[in-house]
């Protein structure tokens, strides 16, 4: 009787030939360690017959040993003179002649055998499993190879076969071989199991390594491709196919298809396995042994040139449990002799790798449509603030602008009030790789000094009085994008210092912290002052003048752009009625003349608020030259009656604001829309001249 300690050393493979074992070290043994780089065929299943080829020499070798020791204490009870040497003898120098043959489809097959064969071994094996026990027949005794868990555990499921047994040309003993077959069976279980743990432990890192390099990828061919080698590979089959539905059109799309020109399979979604899939929404394998082919669509095959021997297919469902497609897996192999099928396991494996496809999948179409959202939105950004014009000067800065663009290169953008600074900034930044990012523009002549590193670069909670929370700056909020730092001569030095340390460092450090944080964003500085003249008067830093002049781009004046002016107003006059639904009208002649021979102290942005002027007031399909209302200047003064408040009706606050609109009016129109000019006439440092305007509700500048 084979006892615990032989049923211990079988299960190690102590007799396996090098060749097992380096096949099973990390598969059937356990050994080693796992490798998920490694392939199927390194920490995979052993076949039936290779497993039974590698338990049964040490089985029998144990068997016999365990015979001849009995039969010598029958012979001289209490000698153990030559048990040694007897143990080691083989089964067949005994006498034994042994097999295992196992069913395989709608056949038998031997999968070992020691001794001269026999004939009818396949017609006993099937006797024996059909009745259940031992069966005698001529010189063999054969038993069923049965199912014995090992500690309660239902285990791997035992293919049907039998052991043979024949002993000096008789049937062998029923309970020897009751107890060989047992034995057999609890091993096999055994070795099966750790190989089969194995193999799923390497399929699911494989699968979760692969599902995560998936949400990397933006092209869905290249997903679907990567998707079906993972599923070739976690399976060891030569094809996998994702179909999905397209439900309107009743009919599955399956790619990657290799062989069908475009790589792209069309069928009927109630045709084949794929079809039985989908009605039934449960998974479904063939095997070509099953005598229903009909259920394979064959004309697949013959266009590829190609033959289908096996297949396994499960649904695909999303997170709405709605069937959006089928998962296909052909022809499994790596199982010895024969044509291989999917196993249960196999088709659990290929189930769970279907969820994740799903997740990829709807992933990446996910990840399209916000980049054509995105992209959308963009183009409609950049048609929204083109730089109008055909003047030569304004060809040359959009050539200029689309070099400068695909660089990291600093600009500086020189030109007058409102002649169109920061559209020329947003130009540079949706022509350049961080069009996807924010476009962030500050107006660095509105913000008090003692305001500006905060609003620049952010503050913690409770680094001022106001601090309730932590806020980040400007520069953070632009990062990956592009910063517009407009009317940068006006910054006071202390903000230029801090500015010029950022710049250099690429690091902040909010107000109130002490981490530094690293920033990706572009600078691009305008202004209107003379930076050159502010230098040789030490109000402005030559280290940053330099830092920021890398690249300097100016804009002319519009009086000096010549026709631009009439294209200017006519895309202004479209733009307005438009958004206000009116008949767009034609500027007449004279009012061409008009606005060509105007000064435009104040630019591009005095030019569109006249046109949105004329937009809301005039009826007519024209619009003439007193429809404009075009001043060339404004009078310093005016006579008391025509002053706010000069009846001297009304109440006091109300005249006080009046007076104080006009005059503030007055004197920026003086400056040409020049807003530093403008304060400095009235007295008042910029910043506070838009506090001003904004508590008079008056529209400032942008």
């Amino acid at each position: 009787m084979i006892g615990p300690h032989s049923q211990r050393s079988v299960a190690r493979g102590d007799s396996s030939t090098p060749d097992r074992q380096a096949a099973g070290a990390t598969g059937g043994g356990g050994q080693g360690s796992l490798d998920s780089r490694q392939r199927p065929s390194q920490i995979g299943r052993l076949s039936d017959q290779d497993l039974i080829g590698e338990l049964m020499p040490e089985l029998l070798r144990l068997a016999a040993a365990d015979s001849l020791a009995g039969r010598q204490k029958r012979v001289a009870p209490g000698s153990t003179s030559g048990s040694s040497s007897g143990s080691s003898l083989a089964a067949s120098e005994l006498g034994w002649r042994c097999g295992v043959v196992r069913q395989h489809a709608d056949h038998w097959v031997t999968d070992y055998w020691t001794g001269d064969p026999w004939p009818l071994s396949h017609e006993l094996a099937s006797d024996a499993t059909d009745r259940g026990a031992v069966v005698v027949q001529g010189e063999f005794a054969a038993v069923p190879i049965e199912e014995h868990p090992i500690d309660g555990d239902g285990g791997t499921a035992m293919p049907n076969m039998a052991m043979l047994l024949s002993i000096d040309g008789r049937p062998g003993d029923s309970e020897l071989l009751a107890a060989m077959g047992q034995t057999l069976s609890q091993l096999f279980v055994l070795r099966r199991d750790r190989q089969d743990n194995t193999r799923r432990l390497w399929q699911t890192t494989r699968m979760l390594q692969a599902a995560a390099q998936w949400q990397q990828v933006d092209n869905d061919q290249t997903l679907l491709e990567a998707i079906a080698r993972c599923a070739c590979d976690v399976l060891t089959c030569e094809r996998a196919t994702i179909f999905l539905w397209d439900k309107p059109g009743q009919r599955l799309i399956g790619r990657p298809a290799i062989g069908i020109e475009g790589g792209v399979l069309e069928v009927a979604d109630n045709v084949g396995i794929v079809g039985e899939v989908l009605r039934s929404a449960s998974p479904r394998c063939w095997a070509a042994s099953s005598d229903e082919d009909e259920r394979v669509n064959r004309r697949v095959d013959r266009a590829q040139s190609f033959q289908t021997h096996s297949l396994a297919a499960v649904p695909m469902v999303n997170s709405q449990d709605q069937i959006v497609g089928v998962f296909e897996a052909i022809n499994a192999c790596g199982e010895g002799e024969g044509e291989s099928i999917f196993a249960a396991a196999d088709v659990h494996t290929l189930s769970e790798l279907a969820r994740h496809a799903v997740v990829a999948i709807d992933s990446q179409r996910t990840r399209a449509e916000l980049t054509r959202t995105r992209d959308h939105f963009i183009a409609q950004a950049v048609e929204s603030i083109p730089l109008i014009g055909d003047h030569e000067v304004i060809g040359e800065l959009r050539n200029q602008a689309a070099k400068v663009a695909v660089t990291e290169l600093s600009v500086l953008i020189l030109g007058q009030n409102g002649t169109g600074k920061e559209v020329l900034a947003q130009q540079v930044h949706y022509q350049s790789e961080r069009r996807n990012g924010p476009f962030i523009a500050v107006n660095c002549a509105a913000i008090v000094e003692s305001l500006l590193e905060s609003e620049l670069f952010g503050h913690e909670k409770g680094s001022f009085t106001d601090a309730s929370t932590a806020r980040p700056g400007k520069f953070e909020l632009a990062h990956g994008g592009t910063l517009f730092l407009d009317e940068i001569g006006d910054m006071s030095l202390g903000g230029q210092a801090k500015l010029l340390r950022v710049l250099e460092e690429r690091a902040v450090v909010r107000v109130g912290g002490s981490q530094s944080i690293p920033v990706d964003t572009r600078v691009i500085a305008a202004t209107n002052q003379p930076l050159q003249a502010l230098i040789a008067a030490k109000r402005f830093r030559e280290d940053l003048f330099f830092r920021l002049n890398v690249v300097s781009l100016t804009l002319p004046p519009l009086a000096e752009r010549g026709n631009d002016v009439i294209l200017l107003a006519e895309h202004f006059l479209n733009h307005f009625c438009r958004q206000i639904g009116r008949p767009v009208p034609v500027f007449d002649d004279a009012a061409q003349r008009a606005m060509l021979a105007h000064p435009w102290p104040g630019n591009v942005r005095e030019l569109r608020n006249a046109v949105e002027r004329v937009s809301y007031l005039s009826t007519g399909k024209t619009v003439g030259q007193s429809d404009l209302m075009l001043r060339s200047g404004v009078s310093t003064a005016a006579p008391a009656t025509e002053r706010p408040g000069g009846t001297g009706s009304g109440r006091l606050s109300d005249v006080t604001r009046e007076f104080q609109v006009a005059h503030i009016e007055s004197a920026i129109a003086q400056c040409g829309g020049n807003m530093s000019q403008a304060a400095k006439r009235l007295g008042l440092h910029r910043a506070n001249l838009y506090r001003k305007m904004n508590q008079l509700g008056m529209t400032t500048p942008e």
